[in-house]
């Protein structure tokens, strides 16, 4: 069995993401967080949600890379898609696992069963399936239900507004107090990785897949025209339904995954094409270690006090009067990075790349 094609530019463009995530999720306080690096407050699109999405994209596209061409060999499908869903079970207990830590080292008040690292295994776990079982015609039937049906679910709630939503309501319906937000008072719960929202991400997934077989098959002049026709599609939905990572609307995820095409296509023609270097690389082959690995660092200094010791002496103290405290504490974010570089780095060069 031929081993699947890899593409620098996928490796790359995770790596770069990943390193995003890192640089939105740590800054160095979050009373002073650099402008930029914010998520929109409810509807609206920010730089920084882009981030999340981009990377459910190139889940999908790596799942074409990788999983599509074994069926296209004549892998048995059982065994496949057993192997499929054993890699998605291990990447959502990792997150439950960093949940599980946060809520015992920083003493929350409750354990919180979604997050990213949840939402990237079902979502793993369901287009895998859809990539082994189904065809491609049947593929894009799906994908046109999960918009379609959603916006339908979100449009039944009546309203859109925080708390109040329908993904919102059904959530804290069944998970109640263990969502992300939840007032007590008034029983509402939020949680912006929540049950009924990654009805979109697994949509923002299947987009992924079917990028992945373009760039698969050399069609690649093809992404930067799906990658417009998205982004205007996304327009004109947010007419009705406006771009909201919270919830993870239609629109949003047209106009996410629009970026995120043009950005493959981009990628594939600097580095695949004219050979530039692979910035970035060396965190995509090892995403989820870097993610989790520098997540369960990031908890045990703050449980440990360390981190806010380490911007209010070092960081604070000496940018803040330069650069103001956004600035520091976007030092503080970027030097979190370019730490975790460095065993990404060591890594790549003795090619260890742990599998999750």
């Amino acid at each position: 069995m031929n081993k699947p094609l890899r593409f620098a530019s996928v490796d790359a463009l995770r790596g770069i993401t990943v390193a995003a995530m890192l640089l939105v999720n740590n800054p160095g306080s979050w009373s002073h967080v650099y402008a930029p690096l914010l998520h929109a407050e409810w509807h609206g699109c920010t730089p920084t949600d882009l981030v999340f999405p981009f990377f459910l994209v190139i889940v999908g596209v790596s799942i074409a890379l990788g999983v599509v061409p074994r069926v296209e060999q004549g892998a048995d499908r059982g065994a496949l898609t057993r192997t499929v869903l054993m890699r998605a079970l291990r990447i959502l207990g990792l997150g439950l696992l960093l949940h599980f830590l946060a809520w015992w080292w920083l003493e929350l008040a409750h354990y919180r069963p979604w997050g990213v690292l949840q939402r990237i295994g079902i979502c793993f776990a369901f287009v895998g399936v859809v990539a082994i079982w189904l065809r491609p015609r049947l593929q894009w039937a799906l994908l046109l239900a999960l918009l379609i049906g959603y916006a339908a679910l979100l449009s039944a709630g009546s309203t859109l507004a925080p708390w109040l939503n329908l993904a919102s309501r059904v959530d804290t319906a069944l998970f109640g107090s263990l969502l992300y937000q939840y007032d007590a008072a008034t029983g509402h719960g939020h949680d912006p990785e929540g049950l009924v929202s990654t009805l979109g991400a697994l949509a923002s997934t299947l987009i992924g897949l079917h990028a992945g077989a373009l760039l698969r098959s050399g069609q690649t002049k093809r992404l930067p025209v799906a990658g417009v026709t998205l982004l205007g599609l996304g327009v004109l939905w947010a007419q009705w339904l406006p771009f909201n990572k919270n919830l993870w609307t239609p629109s949003y995820v047209l106009w996410t995954a629009g970026w995120a095409l043009l950005a493959l296509w981009l990628a594939h023609a600097l580095i695949d094409q004219r050979q530039w270097p692979a910035l970035g690389r060396r965190f995509g082959v090892n995403a989820i270690t870097a993610y989790a690995g520098s997540s369960a660092m990031v908890l045990a200094m703050m449980a440990g006090g360390s981190w806010g010791w380490l911007y209010t002496h070092v960081f604070d103290r000496w940018i803040t009067p330069l650069a103001g405290a956004q600035g520091a504490s976007l030092a503080m974010a970027l030097a979190f990075v370019a730490l975790w570089w460095l065993p990404m780095a060591w890594m790549d060069r003795r090619r260890i790349y742990l599998k999750v």
